[in-house]
């Protein structure tokens, strides 16, 4: 399955919003796919700590093709290689590991590495960062994300983290 071509930023821009699947069965993510395409939602990550993560990326891929589906908390090259394989259109990272960016970045793979401080933001976005995930934003508030985003203004950021477990 071929992961870079897929993935539709039309559709992200219209609701930039990244709905996160950890630890559910994949009957229980078909509704949730279903109900986030109902919203107008068009954006869906799986975390790779999630039993039958690949599994799970692959089927909502097949099932549900007007959703960008992407792997999260992809730790390591190995993970990236997985979700990859499975067939994800994007990646997203707790931390900043460099060889999941730069291969991501090779493979013009959508990248969203998790960062916290100015610093990771900055040095997230410097190795290619697609946009920055802040995590966890749900510990800075609304109030950092504008601070931070009034000196480093051309970084795309994406405040995740907190809004229902």
């Amino acid at each position: 399955m071929n992961s870079k071509d897929e993935f539709s930023w039309e559709a992200f821009h219209k609701a930039p919003i990244v709905g996160i699947i950890r630890g559910m069965d994949i009957d229980s993510v078909r509704g949730i796919a279903q109900a986030h395409l109902d919203a107008g939602l068009y954006t869906l990550e799986v975390t790779m700590n999630t039993a039958g993560a690949s599994e799970i990326i692959a089927a909502i891929r097949s099932e549900f093709p007007a959703l960008n589906v992407g792997a999260g908390t992809v730790c390591t090259v190995s993970d990236f290689k997985k979700a990859i394989d499975a067939g994800s259109q994007f990646i997203v990272t707790p931390i900043i590991d460099e060889e999941v960016i730069k291969s991501a970045v090779a493979q013009q793979i959508p990248i969203f590495p998790g960062a916290y401080s100015p610093t990771e933001i900055y040095k997230a976005w410097s190795l290619g960062a697609s946009a920055v995930k802040v995590f966890p934003a749900t510990q800075l508030g609304v109030q950092y994300i504008k601070d931070v985003s009034a000196p480093l203004n051309d970084i795309k950021l994406l405040p995740t983290g907190g809004v229902c477990s």
